[in-house]
Parts: structure tokens; C-alpha cells; sequence
């Protein structure tokens, strides 16, 4: 059995903890029956043995399976990981829900996406990474009644996402403590609108309003003072071609998009700057997790 689920960029600047959109730089996970328990690690954190020790996929698969099956079996786990870690591109939420998708898919229980969905919330209580990884598209989230309640939207073939994914990373949890405890209200009304203007920028394909809309006053400067840089890489994307550009999650990686004839040049420009950190131009991706059998 093979599963795949894609990469995430959520808040995309005003929406925060309420937006995100899936990009097609996956992690895939193949499971076979075996004698023993296995893991192999190849592609993102190879080099890390703790990935392998302590395993939030096996974890979380382990009490999905056991709940599921009341069986002990073995199984070997191949992860080949093309989503950087701590790095703001949802590799934690790729995890959880390709662990409890892959419970199921073992057991021969189909579970709809809407139901994977609330199950994943379980472990990561903001909504903007997991709907994307399981929908895929852009998407509009909130969580009410503990069920994530969202609109999805496939995104155009004409646009490509172009990643700067600098070399270190930002915690999220120290990156949520650089925030304020209060806002003005102007300043949350500026995100509101924007917010709201964004979300109808993407629904309605209106990409020349993505650079007014993606703005935001609430939680991007006060991160990327964490890592200077990432200012310059932001006005370097925006004057080379990027419809839009924004911290990617919490960070470090800086997510823009471009027209597909305009990502090019804007890679090779980004690339020409900031020869130490990676850059790359994806496509988006509209079918979120995938399971083969």
C-alpha cells in the first residue's frame, strides 16, 4: 500500500490559522506485511536516526490499527519524504494524516476524507494545514464543535507556487511567542478585510488582487524578525514577478506564487540572491492525500 500527501502553505499572510493551500511536494509512505517491524527513511530527514526511533507515523498508525483490528502485526515502513521539516510546508500535518488514512486503508475500511479530516484534528488543532493535506486545493477553514467546517477550491493550472526554504529553521511554538497579546482593532479589521478579500480573490480566480489582499498586520513581521532575510526574500519575490508572497505557516520557508511563464525567471532571481538557501518552483496540487492499494 503506498499513500501520499502533499505539502501545505497556511495562513498565506491575513489567514491566519484559517487558511491554506496544498502544493505538490509530497511525502509517501509504502507498508508491507513482514515478519518484523521496519522503518526506511530516504529523502527529508534520512540523516536524522531520531526520525526513525521515534516515529510520530508508527505512533499514531499503532493506536489507529490496534483500535481498528484488535490484531498484533508487523509491518515494514518505507518513508520517502520530499517535504522539508520545521520549515513552515506542514510535514506534521503530512504525518498525521497519512498515519490515520493508511490505519484504515489496512483494514479495508474506507473512510471519507471529511471524517479523516476531524480525526487528524485530534492532533493538530489548527485547521489550515490539515484541510489542505486531505482536500488539497485552497482552502477556507474553521473549526466549530470540534469538526472542521470548510470550503475547497482546485487552483489553476496557470499558476505555480516558487518555495525559498532557508537553511534553518523557526520554531512554531517560539515563533507563536514572538506574537502580541493584544492587537488594535484596526489592525484586526486590516486582517479581516484582507482575509476576506483573499479568500474571494481565490474562489473567484482574480489573481491581480493577490498582492493587495495577501497583506497582513498580525503575525508575519513580528516572525520574520526571527530571520531578517526573509524581508529582502519577500520584496525580492514581489518585485520579480510574484502575484503574492508570504511567510509560509510560522516559518522559515517563504511561499509566493507566479504565473507559470513568470515562475521561472522568479526562481532563477530568487536563486541569484540567496544561493544559500533552496528555492524551487512546484505545482499546486487538488486531490490532497492519495492511497494506492
Amino acid at each position: 500500500m503506498k499513500i501520499t500527501v502533499p505539502a501545505t502553505s497556511a495562513n498565506l499572510g491575513p489567514g491566519f490559522d484559517c487558511l491554506g493551500l496544498a502544493i505538490a511536494k509530497k511525502n509517501q509512505v509504502i507498508i508491507r506485511p513482514s515478519k518484523f517491524h521496519s522503518v526506511s527513511l530516504k529523502g527529508e530527514g534520512a540523516n536524522n536516526p531520531a526520525l526513525k526511533d521515534n516515529n510520530m507515523f508508527i505512533s499514531i498508525f499503532n493506536d489507529f490499527y490496534h483500535n481498528l483490528s484488535h490484531k498484533k502485526r508487523n509491518f515494514r515502513f518505507e518513508f520517502i519524504n520530499e517535504i522539508p521539516l520545521s520549515r513552515g510546508l506542514g510535514s506534521s500535518s503530512a504525518v498525521i494524516v497519512s498515519a490515520i488514512a493508511s490505519a484504515y486503508a489496512i483494514e479495508g475500511i474506507k473512510v471519507e476524507k471529511s471524517k479523516l479530516l476531524n480525526l487528524a484534528l485530534a492532533y493538530e488543532n489548527h485547521p489550515d494545514n490539515i484541510t489542505p493535506a486531505v482536500m488539497g486545493g485552497f482552502n477556507v477553514a474553521t473549526v466549530q464543535e470540534n469538526e472542521v467546517r470548510f470550503i475547497n477550491k482546485s487552483i489553476s493550472n496557470s499558476l505555480k507556487a516558487v518555495i525559498v526554504v532557508p537553511n534553518r529553521p523557526i520554531s512554531t511554538q517560539a515563533s507563536r511567542k514572538t506574537l502580541p497579546f493584544k492587537y488594535s482593532k484596526e489592525d484586526l479589521v486590516f486582517n479581516l478585510s484582507h482575509s476576506s478579500l483573499l479568500t474571494a480573490a481565490f474562489l473567484m480566480e482574480d489573481w491581480k488582487m493577490l498582492r493587495t489582499a495577501s497583506q497582513d498586520k498580525v503575525h508575519q513581521k513580528y516572525r520574520m524578525k526571527q530571520m531578517p532575510e526573509l524581508f529582502d526574500v519577500q520584496k525580492t519575490a514581489l518585485r520579480n514577478g510574484a502575484l503574492m508572497s508570504t511567510l509560509s505557516g510560522s516559518g522559515s520557508t517563504l511561499f509566493s506564487i507566479a504565473y507559470e511563464d513568470e515562475s521561472k525567471k522568479l526562481e532563477k532571481a530568487l536563486r541569484a540572491k540567496f544561493p544559500h538557501f533552496k528555492v524551487f518552483v512546484s505545482d499546486f496540487d487538488n486531490e490532497g492525500v492519495k492511497i494506492e492499494i
